[in-house]
């Protein structure tokens, strides 16, 4: 593991625990990477400014991915690119979303945009990104500018169905993948996190066999495929996990410290 010169980490799931919070093992072993020559950065589903509560106490100096991809930012969230979802996409995907009964949110570079604040999972989305949403009374305006859309819903079969449709319908436009089972995200086809690897890779100059990647769920698959080394979580489905080389524990017993410790330092 001593090729390794770059560590990329899903965020839910996987760096935090299920209270979403860094654990303070987990910013020591950060800072370990650091001092060996390791660089460290984060991608996620999660907008950027929703991963700004991690840069100051993991000491982040490079280049941060939103959106799965959508979007990168300094770590001082200053934008570098954006990969909007394409205009003639977007509406299309957002009437799929409806038609299978999930409830649709838009996001927008730094805004967040929905029609009900009261429905499920909002108030845990706005304490994990720690900004509030924006309530409009129609998202269709939003649609032109759209960076991700985002199905929810508790009915997971619904989720499920509605992704088969979407990749079906609009995989030649869209990235769609569940970043947890009761969220489908849609991006720009190059917003995955697969494109996260190679993108960094070619910003940073770093070979990518010799980055290391390590995550929970299917959205992280795509970022496994292109790494040099690939850690899945413990907590992470068995389909998942038969996809990385290596399987630490899970979120709530130091998994992510644990795999540091173990397969790269």
């Amino acid at each position: 593991m001593s090729d390794v010169r770059l560590l990329i980490a899903d965020v839910d799931g996987t760096l935090v625990d299920q209270r979403k919070q860094l654990t303070q093992r987990s910013i020591e072993v950060v800072k370990k990477l650091s001092d060996a020559g390791i660089l460290f950065t984060v991608t996620s589903g999660r907008p950027p400014r929703g991963m700004l509560m991690l840069v100051q106490p993991l000491g982040i100096k490079i280049p941060i991915a939103g959106f799965n991809g959508g979007a990168f930012v300094n770590p001082d969230m200053s934008p570098l690119e954006r990969h909007e979802i394409d205009r003639a996409a977007s509406k299309p995907v957002f009437d799929t979303v409806l038609a299978h009964n999930l409830d649709a949110w838009v996001y927008c570079d730094q805004g967040w945009y929905l029609r009900d604040p009261k429905a499920p999972h909002v108030d845990r989305e706005q304490q994990t990104v720690q900004f509030p949403p924006t309530v409009v009374t129609s998202l269709i305006p939003e649609l032109d500018r759209a960076v991700k859309i985002v199905g929810v819903s508790d009915d997971l079969a619904a989720v499920e169905r509605a992704e088969t449709d979407i990749r079906r319908d609009f995989g030649k436009v869209v990235s769609a993948g569940r970043s947890q089972p009761y969220y489908l995200d849609v991006t720009h086809p190059d917003a995955n996190k697969g494109f996260v690897v190679r993108r960094l890779s070619e910003m940073l100059k770093i070979p990518i066999e010799q980055i290391a990647t390590i995550g929970d769920m299917p959205t992280d698959v795509l970022m496994f495929n292109v790494s040099g080394v690939s850690i899945a979580m413990g907590n992470a489905s068995p389909q998942v996990k038969a996809q990385a080389k290596f399987v630490t524990a899970g979120n709530d017993a130091e998994g992510f410290a644990l795999a540091v410790e173990k397969f790269i330092l």
